[in-house]
């Protein structure tokens, strides 16, 4: 029995979301419906030019959108981009429960034998 994937599984929107300072931005973002580097920078521990620099790799992945609010920008977590990231996740989940289970069977059938 083999799992394959609905969709392959996309590195550089795997690599943005590994980082934990993207993760955090993710987890403000969706929180207060938006926000800009300069809002963003308030809450954590990053200077504002670090935070935009991280805005810029989640734009470039389709995760945040940014749209001009003055001399700023305003980003928002794109909902369609967010819910491929976390499909590819149940999918490679999914993928790996499958092996570990047959892993498990393997094991289990070793130990039969070598019991007998």
């Amino acid at each position: 029995m083999t799992s394959t994937l609905v969709e392959p599984v996309d590195d550089d929107l795997w690599s943005a979301i590994g980082d934990p300072t993207r993760r955090r931005m993710l987890d403000l973002l969706l929180a207060e419906g938006g926000g800009t580097a300069t809002s963003l920078s308030r809450q954590m521990p990053v200077t504002r030019q670090a935070v935009a620099k991280h805005l810029g790799v989640l734009d470039r992945v389709g995760l945040v959108r940014g749209d001009p609010a003055g001399r700023e920008r305003r980003y928002r977590v794109d909902d369609a981009q967010l819910a491929r990231a976390v499909a590819q996740l149940a999918s490679v989940g999914s993928a790996w429960d499958a092996r570990l289970r047959r892993i498990k069977r393997i094991a289990e059938e070793i130990q039969r034998t070598q019991s007998d």
